[in-house]
């Protein structure tokens, strides 16, 4: 008796309401609003929009719906959407089944971003030899994650992977994914968002640190990675950060994103900086003085670049030395910084800024990171407390352990006491 005045109070919204507290709102949001309900038979037909959602949410929800349908003494059946005429209300969540998604920017790969035009230094070639290898599409690994710092080149192979593929590429830069996630819940597209990013051979995801504290966006991006691996498509991610060190991430996001080929760029050398700027007309010998006095950012080199020959555009004349002094006189006579040196160590011991600056104690980045703070105390005016701010937040304790380290190991390590004196001419 009690069950049959059970199922003559219940209706969608309370079911809903129900379902609305044993599911966290992330998931409610992205998966259950969008889902049709309804009644007939004393049985609750949960409708989804397609196959994937339907398995997806059987797979991840279907013991709180089977909970949910017995308090109000109804059975359960998940299935998909096979009329496509139903008429839904306007304003429905359901709007979904009948909005096609579009995205209001695709990324498209600027002609120079070929693999022909990144110039490669030794520390990156693995990388590049990566890159062509998922461009290819014949990859074994599930996934490529590329990290390095600002200006290293990232972007520019995930573009040139986008431009020399012959197969279906999808690429979406962080901040894009995170909008267009945005506006497909809110017209509740989000299904055909779904859909819309499954439906390629290769997805690349340009600055996953975009995504960084937003919990219903890396959820919704963690599934996508796991369908994509589970479907044998090809996955492609760049960050400024190793997955271990990126924030705002859980812990078993980091472990999946990490799981595949990780790959580091490091920035450009003198070598590569002397190569770019000659591949772009400048003379040799301005581009010899340049690739010395130019920071290893690539951004850098190409503004540089780009005022050579705007000049030389409007001017009429071309660059030579003279005229070089005089336009870049900021780059010549640039006084060095205490970051600017720290970078220019990395580059010299061959270890990555940002590894050297984070909360690794690999043997190798902590005797670089001992061995900087030891030269900029030699070297330079600044305090313990500085030393340790430019070195990835140190405190006072740290900074004097590793000098210590340094002092006492450099007299009787002749290689040691060699690279001390090489970095030194940096700081000078």
């Amino acid at each position: 008796m009690q069950a049959i005045l059970k199922q003559e109070c219940v209706n969608i919204e309370s079911v809903k309401q129900a379902l609305s507290q044993k599911i966290d709102s992330a998931g409610f949001t992205a998966w259950i609003a969008p889902l049709q309900f309804e009644i007939v038979d004393n049985c609750l037909n949960v409708i989804a929009h397609n196959q994937f959602a339907a398995d997806y949410v059987k797979r991840v929800y279907e013991n709180a719906l089977q909970n949910v349908a017995a308090d109000f003494c109804l059975g359960l059946n998940i299935c998909v959407r096979k009329n496509t005429q139903v008429v839904m209300p306007v304003n429905s969540a359901n709007d979904n089944v009948v909005c096609k998604y579009e995205p209001e920017q695709s990324v498209k790969p600027a002609k120079e971003n070929t693999f022909d035009n990144f110039i490669a230094s030794d520390e990156n070639m693995f990388a590049l030899a990566a890159c062509k290898k998922i461009a290819m599409g014949n990859s074994s690994f599930s996934q490529l994650f590329i990290y390095g710092p600002a200006g290293c080149g990232k972007s520019m192979l995930a573009n040139a992977i986008c431009s020399e593929s012959d197969k279906n590429v999808l690429m979406m830069s962080g901040g894009q994914f995170v909008a267009d996630f945005a506006r497909a819940l809110r017209d509740h597209t989000i299904f055909s968002f779904k859909d819309y990013c499954r439906d390629c051979d290769t997805f690349i995801l340009d600055d996953i640190c975009a995504l960084s504290g937003k919990r219903a966006t890396t959820e919704e991006f963690m599934q996508l990675v796991l369908d994509l691996r589970e479907a044998g498509k090809n996955i492609v991610l760049t960050s400024s950060v190793a997955p271990n060190a990126l924030t705002g991430f859980d812990r078993r996001m980091q472990s999946v994103f990490g799981s595949g080929l990780v790959v580091d760029v490091t920035a450009p050398n003198a070598f590569v900086r002397r190569n770019m700027l000659l591949k772009s007309g400048v003379d040799r010998d301005v581009a010899e003085e340049l690739s010395k006095s130019l920071s290893g950012d690539g951004h850098l080199v190409n503004g540089v670049i780009s005022k050579i020959k705007t000049y030389e555009e409007l001017m009429g004349s071309h660059v030579d030395m003279e005229i070089a002094s005089r336009l870049l006189g900021d780059v010549f006579s640039k006084n060095k910084t205490p970051l600017s040196m720290v970078k220019s160590m990395c580059e010299k011991l061959g270890v990555s800024y940002d590894e050297v600056c984070g909360n690794s104690r690999a043997r190798r980045l902590t005797r670089a990171r001992q061995m900087m703070m030891y030269v900029l105390k030699n070297s330079t005016n600044l305090s313990l407390t500085e030393i340790g701010n430019v070195c990835g937040g140190r405190d006072h304790a740290t900074v004097v352990y590793a000098i210590s380290q340094i002092e006492n190991q450099k007299y009787s390590d002749l290689m040691l006491d060699a690279e001390i004196a090489e970095m030194e001419k940096i700081c000078k």
